[in-house]
């Protein structure tokens, strides 16, 4: 299933409020994207990534229904997110801000597969199969900054123009909490609460995401 670029559907839900259930059916592209993933991760290789192939979460349906998401998903070839047509593959995003409402930005190394070199708030990957789309959040900011959160919520489904869909969240630390980045980030920052006070090679489209998740009082 395709899916039209924008908000699918808007939090904010807890963790527990955010279900994911796996089809057991894997997604078939045609050889024509086949053939793209693969040439995607040729040139990852030749320019000294150790990005690899594998096998992710495909998002196949959602529904909406009393204060609950509800996520349904297949598996799908990891490569296929990195071409143009990302054939609905689903991705987490869990921004962090600290207790002053500071937004926490990683610089992205120079051989990660996407968004190399360019400024990224919190953290994100792909969902792991078999594994809860929700509880995913948690684990790629474990993985890419070592910190736990004071608290979490769900924040919205949203699909790009690529057709990539994300799940993204928003996480909180406590006082005092400090993080520290992985290899694949060279630099960090805590930019300020405002999005419009932040540097000017901060991306346009996270100081959209950043003001819209702005609006909302944390649970």
């Amino acid at each position: 299933m395709s899916y039209s670029p924008g908000i699918l559907a808007r939090g904010p839900w807890p963790l527990d409020r955010v279900s994911s259930r796996w089809t057991g059916a894997t997604y078939q592209p045609s050889p024509e994207k086949d053939a793209a993933a693969d040439r995607v991760i040729a040139e990852l290789r030749d320019r000294g990534s150790p990005a690899h192939d594998g096998v992710a979460a495909r998002l196949t349906q959602f529904s909406v229904r009393d204060g609950e998401l509800a996520l349904e998903l297949e598996e799908m070839r990891w490569a296929l997110r990195l071409i143009g047509d990302a054939s609905g593959a689903l991705s987490v995003l869990c921004v962090v801000r600290d207790h002053e409402g500071r937004w926490l930005a990683g610089r992205r190394a120079q051989w990660v597969a996407s968004w190399a070199g360019v400024w990224a708030l919190g953290a994100g990957g792909a969902v792991d199969v078999g594994e809860d789309a929700a509880l995913a959040l948690t684990r790629e900011l474990q993985e890419e900054w070592s910190v736990e959160p004071e608290r979490i919520q769900v924040e919205a489904l949203l699909a790009t123009p690529s057709d990539m869909t994300m799940l993204i969240g928003q996480a909180w630390l406590a006082p005092g909490a400090e993080v520290t980045r992985d290899h694949e980030h060279d630099a960090h920052a805590w930019w300020p609460s405002d999005p419009g006070d932040w540097p000017d090679d901060a991306h346009p489209q996270l100081q959209r995401m950043a003001t819209l998740l702005s609006t909302d009082t944390p649970v």
